[in-house]
C-alpha cells in the first residue's frame, strides 16, 4: 500500500494506492491463476492449461503454468499489445493469436480445451479465480481498516466481485466504486439492464478492461456489494498513469490507471465535503513510465 500526498482535483479527501503492478507478472491476475492451478487435481494440471487473455490473465496463468512444469497456451485477442505477448512467452507459455476482442479468442480458447483435452482456466468467471482475487481486498482491510471508498477497475469482473466480497466482510460501511472505460461499459449497461449484456462493439485502448460481455456469477456479486459504476474516457485513463509516473514514480498501463483517473477527475461519488474519508484506488497492471 502507498499514500499518495499530491492534491487531488476532484476534491477532498485522501488517497491510498494498492500497488498490485508489482505482482510477479505484472499485476493482480497472477493471484486468481495460481489459486485456482493449486485447487485443481494433479491429472488436470498435468494435462496442461489454455486460457484466453487480453493480457494480464494470459500472464498470470503463464506464471502459474511455469510453477507447475505444465505446458501452457493463451489465446490473445490481435488488440493485445505485441510486448504482452513476449512477456507471456518469457514465462514458457505459447501464444496463439485468434480474433479481434477477448471473447473471440475465449471462444477458441475454449475449443482448443475440448480438442485438445487442456485445462481451461477462466479470466474472471470462476469462484476460485475470483477468490484468488479477493485477497487483494483482505490486504486492503488489513492495512487500512479505516477506508470510506475502494476503486477498482472493472474488466470481466473478476477482480471487483473477489475484492467487494472481502472488503465488505472486514470494514463496516465501507464504499465499493468500479470504474469501466466509456468505451467498453460491460457491467455498468448490464446493471443498468438487471441481466448480462453483450456489447455490441468496443472502443476503447485499454483492452484489459474491454470484454464484450462478463458473466452471471460476476454480475450477481457485482448487483450484491458493488455501489456504483463510474466511467472514465481513454484520455482521463492516460492522463492518470502520466500523473503516477510524473508524482510518484509509478509505472502503470492505463487499464491500471482507470481507479486513478476516477479519483483525480471527480468521479467518484460521495467525497464532497470534508468529510469524504478515505480512498484506497487499485493499481492494477504494469506499464512503462506511466503511458
Amino acid at each position: 500500500m502507498m499514500r499518495a500526498e499530491a492534491l487531488r482535483r476532484g476534491g477532498p479527501g485522501g488517497l491510498t494506492l494498492k500497488l498490485e503492478f508489482l505482482q510477479v507478472s505484472g499485476s493482480f491476475k497472477a493471484r486468481g491463476a495460481t489459486n485456482k492451478v493449486l485447487s485443481l487435481p494433479d491429472d488436470e494440471v498435468r494435462r496442461g492449461l489454455v486460457t484466453a487473455s487480453g493480457g494480464n490473465h494470459g500472464l498470470g496463468v503463464a506464471y502459474a503454468g511455469w510453477r507447475a512444469g505444465v505446458p501452457t497456451t493463451i489465446y490473445l485477442p490481435a488488440n493485445t499489445p505485441e510486448p504482452k505477448a513476449d512477456q507471456i512467452r518469457s514465462w514458457g507459455a505459447k501464444v496463439v493469436r485468434f480474433g479481434e476482442v477477448w471473447d473471440e479468442a475465449n471462444r477458441e480458447a475454449l475449443k482448443a480445451a475440448e480438442r485438445d483435452g487442456l485445462t481451461y482456466i477462466h479470466a474472471f468467471a470462476d469462484p476460485v479465480v475470483v477468490a484468488g482475487q479477493g485477497t487483494v481486498g483482505l490486504e486492503i482491510a488489513e492495512d487500512a481498516p479505516g477506508l470510506s471508498t475502494v476503486v477498482v477497475a472493472i474488466g470481466g469482473g473478476g477482480l471487483i466481485s473477489g475484492v467487494a466480497t472481502a472488503v465488505k466482510a472486514l470494514i463496516p460501511g465501507v464504499r465499493v466504486i468500479g470504474v469501466e472505460p466509456v468505451g467498453a461499459p460491460t457491467l455498468y449497461e448490464s446493471v443498468r439492464a438487471g441481466r448480462v449484456v453483450e456489447l455490441e462493439r468496443i472502443a476503447t485502448a485499454a483492452n484489459t478492461l474491454a470484454p464484450r460481455r462478463s458473466d452471471e456469477l460476476n454480475l450477481a456479486i457485482v448487483q450484491a456489494l458493488v455501489d456504483e459504476i463510474v466511467l472514465v474516457t481513454d484520455e482521463e485513463m492516460i492522463e492518470a498513469a502520466r500523473w503516477l509516473w510524473q508524482e510518484l514514480g509509478i509505472a502503470a498501463e492505463m487499464s491500471a490507471a482507470a481507479a486513478v483517473a476516477a479519483w483525480l477527475f471527480g468521479r467518484v461519488p460521495g467525497l464532497e465535503g470534508e468529510a469524504g474519508g478515505e480512498v484506497c484506488a487499485v493499481v492494477c497492471g504494469a506499464g512503462t513510465a506511466g503511458l
